[in-house]
């Protein structure tokens, strides 16, 4: 072994830890880390979007606000991830979201990181993947200072459009109420 033999054992390990990188994800072949990593590809481009949003979650309420907008969905480090920009309208109020969708080879995940203009933060992501046409992903947040989970849901995936549902729980999960949904349809060719 020559001089150099124990530095590379023991400094780059060291490396990939301090940068964040797992020396397991060098491990993999191309299509281990390829795997789910274009689940979205089915999404890119622009969207007609309608939203239903409950108005206050969690509170028995009943009244659902409707908003009409567009979705453009933006294809980032060649499919493992994406940038989706949201605008939409009603009587009650302009919505502008993003939300940032990062894949992670190594858990064969995606973490959706979302964020309206009115606070201007990235939210906890939710995390997930998709199996056998749907995607779901989960996470923990606060809301009115109690704990809950919030389930995100991606379902009825066609060439023309796709559903997207958002509920809470604040029974670990027993039960869960539906407060955002969205259907978005591919606009016409011109």
């Amino acid at each position: 072994m020559n001089r150099f033999g124990g530095l590379v054992r023991g400094v780059l390990p060291c490396m990939f830890c301090l940068l964040g990188i797992s020396p397991a994800a060098f491990a993999q072949t191309p299509a281990d880390a390829d795997k789910g990593a274009h689940d979205f590809d089915f999404n890119i481009g622009t969207w007609k979007t309608h939203i239903s949003r409950l108005q206050h979650p969690l509170t028995g309420s009943t009244t659902w606000i409707q908003y009409e907008g567009r979705s453009v969905i933006r294809k980032v480090w060649n499919g493992r991830a994406n940038l989706v920009e949201l605008e939409a309208d009603s009587a009650a109020g302009h919505i502008e979201g993003l939300s940032l969708r990062l894949y992670n080879p190594e858990s064969h995940q995606w973490s959706l990181n979302f964020s309206n203009s009115a606070v201007g933060t990235l939210g906890q992501p939710t995390i997930g993947e998709f199996k056998n046409g749907r995607g779901e992903f989960t996470d923990q947040e606060t809301l009115n200072g109690r704990t809950i989970w919030v389930r995100f849901v991606i379902s009825d995936i066609k060439p023309t459009s796709v559903r997207y549902e958002q509920s809470f729980s604040d029974d670990g999960g027993k039960t869960w109420e539906v407060n955002w949904i969205a259907t978005d349809t591919r606009p016409a060719a011109d």
